[in-house]
């Protein structure tokens, strides 16, 4: 009998004689897979692979616990793939690539913590991709392409660095991808083969060059996000005008060039952040069509435009930020059911020359930092449920045309100077806690005293005489007083005091006094 070690392919530990590697690739070997293989518990390395082997792949490899390489692949083996696979402890390199594998990955696994390669890619495997397979800490190469996986891919949150491989763009069925928060540098314009993507997450990584319109092949794409990243060029038209997208989500990259203008009628779109980028011009109003819009965030960019009222028109508007742009002239929201109080925020508005918040349920009093709106030209509060006093901060918007706070619960005087004066009744009417000119009520001193308007008027003002007085009489009763009753302790009471401070009729205190007279005689005479 030949020594098997001497045979090819076979390679043989030189102190114990024990096989340790098979390497029997491109050996024209067909038939089942045998189960004898389980005996070989030195293996390290096992090559089966460029033959005809077919049948499933036997539940042997978990036993071999020194295998470190096992290659199957280019082969006609099928069925699902043993799980106790899956466990071995020493195994790094694992390739059961072009066969006919069937079935799903397991969820969850106890082994290949120090696989290097694992390639399952040409098979029939479906379902979806487990997470741990991006898990696998020692893992540098993982082929899953020309399968039949579908459903969420989630990797986010990793080190994934460098591009994204090839193998995952020839995935048709996948649905959800998510690589946010990882270090990919690569171009998106690849991923217009995954046509049934639905989610598409790459936000927070180093994405760089433009956003190809090769990405609105996804038809079904619903959510796009690829913020936090170093995207250039202009946003594609043709993402605006998608009938399928709901969410999309540029913000914090170097976008430029005009906003898109073309938003198509009945539109999905329920969230669009373009926030952190610098993009100019005007906002279009085909803006107005995205009915379902619900968070309009376009902050932090170079927009010129006077301010888009317009946006009422969006029936589902929760959300709208538009700060650090270049909008100007007016703001017209009345009409509308806003309720709360006004912020104070747009007293930073330095630009705006209308301001119409009338016909609302807005409560509180009217914020003093509105008298920082210097180029305001028109101010319209009326008609809504305002109370306090009218800020005399309001006389510095010198350039104010039109002031209509009607129809409040507005109290107190109406301060006077510079255009406030200028203003007719209309201006005021309908609060009947107000007064002072131009109205015809005037303002008492209980009025004045309760009057928020008032507090630049000082208390010696309005009563015609300061403190100094009150403390100079004040001082003089009480030398008056004590003198008083040093007097009345030692000579007790005179009669004129009587009369004047008890005010007693003449003849009780002549009666009285004449006792007493009579009663000092009497003791004398005794």
């Amino acid at each position: 009998m030949t020594d098997c070690c001497s045979w090819h392919g076979v390679t043989c530990d030189p102190i114990s004689g024990h096989v340790i590697g098979l390497h029997l690739s491109c050996s024209g070997l067909q038939g089942e897979l045998p189960f004898s293989l389980s005996n070989l518990q030195n293996l390290i390395h096992l090559d089966l692979s460029f033959n005809k082997f077919s049948g499933q792949i036997p539940n042997v490899f978990g036993g071999l616990t020194k295998l470190k390489t096992l290659d199957l692949s280019h082969n006609n083996l099928g069925g699902q793939i043993p799980s106790s696979l899956f466990d071995s402890t020493q195994l790094s390199v694992l390739n059961c690539s072009y066969n006919k594998l069937e079935g799903t990955l397991p969820s969850k696994i106890t082994g290949l913590k120090g696989l290097i390669s694992l390639r399952l890619n040409n098979n029939l495997l479906n379902g979806t991709i487990p997470s741990w397979c991006f898990s696998l800490t020692s893992l540098e190469g993982l082929a899953l392409s020309n399968n039949q996986f579908t459903g969420c891919l989630d990797i986010s949150n990793n080190k994934l660095n460098g591009r994204i491989p090839n193998w995952l763009h020839e995935m048709d069925s996948l649905q959800i991808l998510n690589f946010s928060e990882n270090q990919l540098t690569t171009s998106i314009d690849q991923f217009s083969r995954n046509y049934r993507l639905s989610v598409l997450d790459l936000s927070f990584n180093f994405l760089n060059g433009d956003i190809s319109s090769s990405i609105c092949n996804l038809s079904s794409l619903q959510i796009l996000n690829l913020s936090q990243n170093k995207l250039i060029g202009t946003v594609p038209a043709c993402l605006v005008n998608s009938s399928s997208l709901q969410v999309l989500d540029l913000h914090m990259n170097k976008l430029h060039g005009p906003f898109p203008v073309s938003f198509p009628k009945n539109n999905k779109l329920s969230d669009l952040n373009l926030s952190g980028n610098q993009l100019k011009g005007p906002l279009p109003t085909s803006l107005s069509k995205c009915k379902q819009l619900q968070i309009l965030n376009l902050g932090n960019n170079q927009l010129k435009d006077t301010f888009p009222s317009w946006l009422q028109k969006l029936p589902n508007l929760r959300v709208l930020v538009l700060r650090a742009n270049k909008f100007y002239v007016t703001m017209d929201l009345s009409a509308n059911n806003f309720e709360g109080k006004i912020p104070y925020v747009l007293g930073n508005l330095n630009a705006l020359r209308g301001l119409n918040l009338s016909h609302n349920g807005l409560i509180g009093t009217i914020p003093s930092e509105l008298g920082n709106l210097t180029n305001l030209e028109s101010l319209d509060l009326s008609s809504n449920l305002l109370t306090g006093g009218i800020p005399m901060e309001l006389t510095n918007l010198n350039y104010l045309a039109v002031l209509n706070l009607s129809y409040n619960h507005l109290l107190g005087e109406i301060p006077e100077g510079k255009q406030l004066n200028t203003f007719s009744n209309e201006s005021y009417k309908g609060n009947l806690g107000l007064c002072g000119p131009p109205l015809s009520t005037k303002c008492d001193m209980n009025r004045e005293q309760g009057s928020s308007a008032s507090p630049t008027f000082s208390s010696e003002e309005k009563f015609r005489f300061g403190w100094k007085p009150v403390a100079i009489g004040y001082g003089c009763g009480m030398v008056f007083g004590v003198a008083l009753g040093c007097c009345v302790l030692l000579m007790g009471k005179p009669l004129w005091l009587v009369r004047m401070v008890e005010v007693q009729p003449i003849k009780s205190v002549t009666r009285r006094a004449r006792k007493r007279l009579r009663g000092r005689m009497n003791v004398q005479m005794s």
